[in-house]
């Protein structure tokens, strides 16, 4: 009799810690609501005394952060949010810029269409298992797979007015007319503007956003908040109205907060914000076109006569070779820079093929040029150097520049409280989401980080 008893208590310890092993390996986020803040820097969320956001310092306090996310090179915002969405570097999933290399000279189109994304999302990930998604203007989602789709889209030739654009990409159709019915009013031109000095911009995302969770409850929404970016481009890192579209993207932020409230999924939501780059100051503009057309390499892009070219992207500019294996004029062009004064040389880096390839960026590309000391990079050839009139902003820099280093804040099932660790990378978001909802990934640049889970 003690025997039999024995027997059935062993099985019992076997059926219990066979079940506690299953709990600790299922999904513990049914849902999953990812926000970023474009421009996002880790002190809006440390920095308690000089930035308003209560909203994101109480998930941190009762979640998880880092104090410094390194984007990817260059460190703009089209390459990391795909990063975001598929744990690889762009070198793998092939949105290298916010804006394609043309070789006859930029016509202002940017890596809209979802086609364009190589490696598998985590929108492909979620709809194999079974689940719904929703994005609200993020980026390189025209046309993708995503059940309830309002894109970042315009027409590069009308600036002004994205609202037909958005529209038609908007999916369903219907969905559009419903947002501003139930959410935003009708939406006037500025309303997905930032300009004028206005938030309305990020409210309105916000609003449509929160509107959708309530509705349909999507298993996974992503949402792009870009006012902080704008106003960090115009003015610099500590302008007024830097610190206001920081405080209103937090008010972004509490929206969803209530609206997952509303649809009573909080508790099953993992809440996920972040950055895709940080910023830095700006006082001038360096065109290293300038060099190669002094120097024969560039005669007239638009015709077709040029042997090399550099590509900007914010900080930062890409040598494009007409002839991949014309050796002799990646020569001519490394001669080039490294002969140049000091007076030039100290605005900027060079980025070997070798650190490209480490990095993972455009694999085209046999080196590239990141600004240091205030300077951005551009692409004219008549000029070699143009100062600012007042100080601005940008990113695009190599990522070993700590201002250029973005934010991550998140709550949720599955994550320990108050847990801040020193540095994650922009690989690292995609295997974390995978992680806490047990969707399944192909191989990912990233890791996890069992400090930040529970």
């Amino acid at each position: 009799m003690k025997k039999n008893i024995y027997t059935i208590m062993a099985a019992l310890a076997l059926v219990a810690g066979a079940q506690q092993i299953a709990q600790a390996q299922a999904p513990q986020a049914k849902y999953v609501v990812m926000v970023t803040v474009d421009g996002f820097r880790p002190e809006f969320y440390l920095d308690s005394i000089n930035y308003a956001m209560p909203t994101v310092r109480e998930l941190m306090k009762n979640g998880v952060a880092a104090q410094g996310l390194n984007p990817v090179f260059p460190s703009v915002t089209y390459p990391d949010h795909t990063t975001m969405i598929t744990g690889v570097t762009p070198a793998k999933h092939g949105i290298y810029y916010n804006t394609p290399f043309e070789p006859e000279g930029a016509t202002g189109k940017w890596y809209w269409d979802y086609s364009l994304i190589k490696t598998a999302t985590l929108w492909d990930a979620m709809h194999k298992a079974g689940k719904t998604t929703a994005c609200v203007r993020w980026p390189v989602t025209y046309n993708a797979p995503i059940d309830y789709r309002i894109p970042e889209y315009w027409d590069y030739k009308n600036m002004g007015d994205a609202r037909p654009y958005t529209a038609a990409a908007t999916q369903p159709a219907s969905l559009w007319k419903e947002v501003q019915d139930n959410a935003t009013g009708l939406l006037e031109a500025d309303d997905l503007n930032a300009a004028n000095n206005e938030l309305i911009q990020d409210e309105n995302a916000a609003r449509m956003a929160g509107y959708i969770i309530k509705k349909y409850k999507p298993n996974f929404l992503a949402l792009h908040l870009a006012c902080t970016d704008h106003y960090e481009h115009e003015n610099g890192r500590d302008h007024y109205m830097v610190k206001a579209s920081v405080a209103g993207a937090d008010r972004a932020i509490k929206t969803l907060v209530e609206s997952l409230n509303r649809a009573k999924i909080a508790d099953s939501t993992l809440i996920i914000v972040l950055g895709d780059h940080g910023f830095e100051n700006i006082y001038r503009s360096f065109n290293p076109n300038y060099l190669l057309k002094q120097a024969g390499l560039i005669t007239d892009v638009k015709t077709g006569n040029w042997k090399a070219q550099f590509h900007s992207s914010g900080g930062s500019s890409f040598l494009m070779l007409k002839d991949s294996k014309d050796k002799a004029t990646l020569n001519k062009v490394e001669a080039i820079l490294a002969q140049q004064p000091d007076s030039v040389k100290k605005y900027y880096q060079v980025i070997s093929k070798a650190q490209l390839t480490k990095i993972g960026a455009d694999p085209n590309v046999p080196l590239a040029l990141s600004g240091i000391d205030g300077t951005t990079l551009g692409n004219k050839s008549d000029v070699i150097f143009e100062k600012f009139a007042h100080v601005k902003g940008t990113h695009g820099f190599f990522p070993d520049h700590k201002q250029i280093q973005t934010g991550f804040v998140a709550f949720g099932p599955g994550l320990k409280k108050g847990a801040v660790i020193p540095v994650m990378n922009m690989v690292d978001i995609a295997p974390l989401i995978a992680k806490l909802t047990g969707v399944t990934m192909p191989a990912m640049d990233g890791k996890l980080y069992p400090e930040l889970l529970q």
